[in-house]
């Protein structure tokens, strides 16, 4: 398998996703940071950060946020933002991330912003960064889709239209070899080819991450089916939320 998110995450991207709520950021941050027990002025590493909504809500909290993407598309849009100049932004892969070790007290990965990869020996490679680049004692957080969900909710195909652009959105997905595929279809409202992309995320479960959080040095301390400390429930949870830190 190619690396599918090196060509997926580009200009096309912003179009397919602009729904994404950023006031529902700022909700989602709030109740974050309200778990993690930081004090004012944390250095925190937004890990996969793309447009940067969790990054620019985290620093208007008062913390000190890095945000690290792979897409120079994402992160354009990002450096666009208001208030973008408070945070320091970053172009490189998690898997091999450009911090110092010791650099954060925080280290977020949200948003399913995980998962990506062929090899599930680069997954545990991430967390063992996120180790990395965190102090002793420092937290985590991993927001990432619940795999047993997804399974029995998973809808084949979905269309829209974007109302900035006009643009067709066909969305397709299936699973596969343990993975979740999209396969995405934009069209330009006057016609013309069509553009495609596909997005894969490995389906991981709790027990996965449980024992590669172990596995990396990282302790967990909760799994949740959301940010407010609300219980995981494989069958019902839409998200699986884990908290933590590095002993």
């Amino acid at each position: 398998m190619s690396e599918w998110f090196v060509r997926s995450f580009g200009e096309d991207y912003k179009i397919a996703y602009r729904h994404r709520d950023w006031e529902q950021a700022e909700r989602e941050v709030g109740r974050l940071a309200a778990r993690l027990e930081l004090r004012p002025g944390a250095r925190i590493a937004d890990i996969g950060c793309g447009m940067g909504r969790h990054s620019l809500a985290l620093s208007r909290l008062g913390y000190e946020v890095s945000g690290l993407d792979l897409s120079q598309a994402l992160l354009r849009e990002a450096r666009s933002q208001p208030g973008s100049e408070a945070v320091s932004w970053f172009e490189g892969d998690m898997r091999r991330m450009p911090f110092e070790d010791g650099q954060f007290d925080a280290a977020v990965n949200l948003f399913t912003s995980f998962g990506y990869f062929e090899e599930d020996r680069e997954h545990l490679q991430v967390l063992r960064e996120m180790r990395r680049i965190l102090r002793p004692g420092g937290r985590f957080v991993i927001d990432f889709l619940n795999a047993e969900q997804v399974k029995s909710t998973l809808v084949p195909e979905s269309r829209r239209v974007d109302e900035e652009t006009g643009t067709v959105i066909v969305e397709r997905r299936c699973i596969e070899h343990g993975r979740v595929v999209k396969k995405i279809e934009l069209t330009d409202a006057a016609g013309g080819e069509p553009r495609r992309y596909t997005e894969s995320v490995r389906l991981l479960g709790e027990p996965w991450f449980r024992s590669a959080l172990a596995e990396a040095g990282l302790v967990l301390e909760s799994a949740g089916g959301g940010y407010d400390g609300e219980p995981y429930e494989p069958e019902r949870s839409k998200r699986l939320v884990l908290f933590g830190r590095r002993p």
